[in-house]
């Protein structure tokens, strides 16, 4: 039955009404599974007698469903072929006659369809974007270069492939003429309409998507068609740079023009030129470098020119890289020059920065510390000095220095001048990047940040009522960018009055505070030991943890909660620096995340956040369990099954891999009947449909079958447990998760249970092993051969594996043994997976009568690699549980559909024979008694079947 066009209308609105929307959203994903589902979407898209927010809420649901159901992982079409090319045959026009925030979706929709099929299987989606040219109306030109930008974009991050390199020519081939035609009509309307706001406005949309689109086509090579014209259009960008038109001004100090961000686009444009085809560009540069100072001196402080000074001040600074162009700031005069009009003007604090820390703190924060600011004046013109520091250290250094005297000096009456004098000072220190692991590993020689510390710093970090919240903030602020700067015993010094500052009432001081504070425990030297060690840390671990619980819990609506993700990371820290140390905490600690997690679950939407919390919760269980299991337990199940039953998407995969690791980490006879209980819902084949889930079932699917392995039997689900191995073999990017699966059941269950299927398992992995492997996967076949083969007394064993495989095809294992297990073996590079291997084929040399009888030839090859092997044999240390947990970084989270780890629940590598501690001992002693209990046998072989070098080799062991 076709999807209903009036009823996934009204699901869309209720997605958009909090009180509906999850009910909603599973309503939507059953339609999403009936025929045409994805055209209805666009019917809805295109119905004017539809209402705007339902039609865009119609375009999002189309490009999240065209994300996840338009290819497999191979690239096969998931939907029918008839629906794949209305889609594109419809697509292009819907997008272009839409509004602009619909426009947007549909773009983004083009963008990951072109991903699989352009252009090899659209060929001709450049030549019907160029035929929808329109030489009179901008708003055709605006949507089909939004298509054509979206596709383009995409080749920016990319590595120089021959494929890619194809592609690009294919467009300049389609699409380049046209796209320079149109260039050209664009300047004559904005020329012959210079007195129409309307209609310069649309012409002007059009101009900022092709300076874009001239990014795109020039982010590899510059092309013929460019390079060739290179002249006129350097007069076009410079034209446009220094354009001016009252009319198109606007009134409001945020509202940028869209002249200004055609200006914008073209300083970014002329940077790729500066840095990477300067030998062609060099010559038409000059006339740019006077305009964009021209610009810097002359633009006001209104925030909506922020992005137009920074992009002026990026193209200086690549400019200022170069050694063509560099030495024209090589001057006294010149930088005096630089830092009073252009550095000081742009480093300064504003009014509307004042504002922000007042009215938006959490966004001021994100700003100024993450380097997501790249568009704000200080961090460009910081950009910008920090590359003529590099060329010029000591004549920078001078000139700036004598600008940070001078706000010192007026500083001791305003602190708004003591800011640019710290900020100064903190952009010619660091001569290296600000890293957020370890802040500036590269200091300045011409300065003493230490001293600078002292004089000018330490005493607004006391803080006290005279001193302003900014000027608390920058002595944070010090200390966290020039962590390493600070000895041992200076920190000692500063970490009291840091800690302090948490009790401050303004929340952007508390939330510089808590971030320092974090950063410092995670500090270690180059030995790895840590700045503040946990016995250091403990004693006033409880205060800490308490406060910063009561500043995140203040105001318990569900999106002001989890606002302020630098609090949380400072609880996750504080915990995983404690360990075990929290136990006697345990009680309050799950108390409050478990009351954070059931507000958050109402309505998730800060990722980092709620990241942060569920590595918190990890650390808990990762020191805690083992002595703690019944808190853990009861404390967690409740609000973990609730967010299971109820379905809590973004939640999913951390608490997976948190009840895994609970698992592991409790001991057998702690472990609730609950956990039994999540089988069923596990084998959901649903749950499994969305990638990010994946690795965090395979995960918990493998720490519960040990653990109910009894269960299972006695309920038949040994099926469906193999029936999701199946399902995970057969994809690229799931297929090493399949044998994870596969090794808890093969530990978990006797033979007998396996018998009937074990053939049908092997059938699989070897057609899997016909069709070019990964050579991760032939790693991962390998080290299950040995799991299978060295677990002789479980009942499994070489023989077994030989007898299964002959079930398949007699000649089968002589086919995959020698390239496969022999050849990959000494591949294998963790420990204990070649001490696996050594138990293995010491097994199969003693014990297998097939290889003994039938398979000589392989004899001899398995004592060779075994020889190989205790040439240097394995040595397996025990997890001591103290390892240094760092934590994902936030920016490469892939937060949703894709799977983001825990990394205080990764898996620790398990040691299958443990008992086994001095590998040669234990393959001597085994092999001695082999032989006698086979009279003598082994040694009969050895001397029989191994040239006299491997049986000198070999005598150790047997004698």
């Amino acid at each position: 039955m076709a999807a209903d066009i009036g009823q996934i209308a009204q699901l869309l609105n209720a997605t958009l009404d909090p009180a509906q929307h999850r009910q909603a959203e599973t309503a939507l994903k059953q339609e999403s599974t009936k025929p045409q589902y994805s055209l209805t979407l666009l019917n809805i898209v295109a119905s004017d007698s539809i209402p705007q927010n339902t039609r865009l809420s119609a375009a999002l649901a189309f490009k999240n469903f065209i994300r996840t159901n338009y290819v497999d992982e191979e690239g096969n079409y998931k939907l029918p072929h008839d629906e794949v090319q209305v889609i594109k045959e419809r697509l292009v026009g819907l997008m272009i006659a839409s509004p602009p925030n619909i426009q947007a979706q549909l773009g983004e929709a083009i963008s990951v369809i072109a991903d699989s099929d352009f252009w090899r299987k659209w060929d001709t989606l450049t030549t019907d974007l160029t035929s929808r040219f329109s030489k009179s109306d901008p708003k055709i030109n605006v949507g089909v270069l939004e298509v054509a930008h979206s596709i383009f974009a995409r080749w920016r991050p990319l590595f120089r492939t021959n494929e890619l390199y194809i592609e690009i020519n294919h467009v300049l081939e389609t699409f380049g003429e046209a796209f320079v035609k149109l260039l050209i009509t664009t300047d004559q309307q904005i020329t012959a309409n210079s007195d129409k706001k309307d209609v310069l406005q649309g012409w002007f949309e059009t101009l900022a998507l092709q300076m874009k689109i001239l990014h795109d086509l020039s982010s590899h090579d510059l092309p013929p068609i460019i390079d060739d014209n290179l002249s006129s259009i350097s007069e076009l960008l410079h034209k446009y740079l220094t354009y001016s038109n009252p009319i198109m001004q606007t009134d409001d100090d945020t509202e940028v023009s869209v002249v200004d961000t055609v200006r914008s686009d073209i300083c970014e444009l002329l940077e790729l030129y500066v840095l990477k085809y300067d030998d062609d560009f060099s010559k038409y540069c000059q006339p740019f470098i006077t305009s964009a100072w021209n610009l810097l001196s002359s633009t006001g402080e209104e925030t909506k020119y922020d992005t137009i000074v920074s992009k002026a001040l990026h193209f200086l600074t690549a400019v200022a890289s170069t050694k063509q162009h560099a030495d024209m700031f090589h001057s006294d005069e010149v930088l005096t020059q630089i830092v009073e009009k252009v550095i000081i003007p742009n480093v300064s604090l504003r009014e509307s920065d004042m504002e922000m820390l007042e009215d938006e703190p959490i966004e001021f924060i994100r700003r100024d510390l993450e380097g997501s600011d790249t568009d704000s004046r200080r961090r460009a013109a910081t950009d910008f000095m920090r590359q003529l520091l590099q060329k010029f250290p000591e004549a920078v250094t001078g000139v700036v220095s004598r600008y940070i005297q001078h706000f010192l000096q007026a500083g001791k009456g305003d602190w708004k001048a003591k800011d640019t004098a710290v900020y100064l000072f903190l952009s010619i220190a660091a001569t290296g990047a600000v890293t957020a692991a370890q802040g500036v590993k590269l200091v300045n020689p011409h300065v003493d940040v230490v001293k600078f510390f002292k004089e000018h710093i330490a005493s607004d970090l006391v803080g006290g009522d005279g001193v302003e919240a900014i000027s608390q903030v920058d002595a944070i602020k010090f200390l966290y960018t020039f962590r390493l700067s600070l000895s041992r015993e200076e920190w000692k010094q500063a970490f009291g009055p840091l800690v302090q500052n948490l009790n401050s009432d303004n929340y952007v001081v508390y939330t510089y505070a808590a971030i320092a504070v974090e950063r410092v425990l995670f500090l270690s030297d180059d030995n790895g030991q840590a700045m503040f060690p946990r016995t250091e840390i403990e004693p006033f671990a409880k205060d800490l943890l308490t406060h910063l619980f009561k500043l995140i819990t203040k105001d318990t609506s569900p999106s002001k909660l989890q606002e302020n993700e630098f609090l949380m990371r400072c609880v996750m820290r504080i915990l995983i620096v404690i360990k075990d140390g929290a136990s006697p905490l345990l009680e309050n600690i799950l108390t409050q995340l478990v009351l954070i997690t059931n507000v958050m679950k109402q309505n998730p939407s800060n990722p980092r956040f709620y990241y942060y919390h569920f590595e918190a919760i990890g650390a808990l269980v990762r020191y805690c369990a083992a002595n703690n299991p019944a808190p853990l337990n009861e404390k967690l199940w409740g609000p973990f099954h609730q967010i299971l039953v109820e379905d809590v998407t973004e939640f999913m995969q951390y608490v997976f891999q948190i009840l895994a690791q609970l698992l592991e980490s409790s001991p057998a006879e702690a472990i609730s009947e609950n956990y039994k209980g999540l089988l069923g819902p596990l084998l959901n084949p649903p749950l499994w449909e969305t990638r990010g889930n994946v690795p965090a079932c395979t995960r918990l699917l493998s720490a519960v079958i040990p653990r109910a392995s009894k269960d299972i039997v006695a309920s038949n689900q040994i099926e469906p447990i193999l029936g999701i191995f199946q399902n995970l073999l057969s994809g690229k990017k799931t297929e090493l998760y399949a044998f994870d699966i596969l090794d808890s059941i093969v530990k978990s269950f006797e033979p007998s249970v396996l018998d009937n299927y074990f053939g049908a398992i092997l059938r699989l992995i070897f057609t899997k092993l016909q069709s070019n492997p990964a050579d991760s996967l032939k790693l991962r076949f390998t080290r299950f051969y040995h799991l299978v083969s060295a677990r002789l007394e479980a009942g499994y064993g070489a023989d077994y594996f030989i007898k299964q495989s002959d079930q398949v095809d007699d000649k089968v294992f002589s086919q995959v043994y020698p390239p496969f297990v022999l050849v990959e073996t000494e591949k294998l590079a963790r420990p204990i997976d070649r001490k696996l291997a050594v138990v293995s084929l010491t097994k199969t040399v003693c014990d297998s009568q097939t290889f003994a009888q039938k398979f000589q030839k392989g004899w001899a090859n398995t004592c060779r690699v075994l020889l190989n092997l205790l040439a240097n044999p394995p040595t397996v240390t025990a997890g001591t549980g103290d390892e240094i947990i760092t934590e994902a970084n936030v920016d490469d989270i892939g937060f949703g559909m894709s799977f983001t780890a825990l990394n205080s629940c990764k898996p620790l590598a398990r040691d299958d024979f443990p008992e086994i501690v001095n590998v040669a001992t234990w393959v001597k002693e085994y092999t001695v008694a082999a032989n006698q209990r086979h009279n003598g046998a082994v040694e009969g072989f050895i001397s029989q079947r191994l040239p006299p070098e491997q049986q000198e080799a070999f005598a150790r062991y047997i004698r």
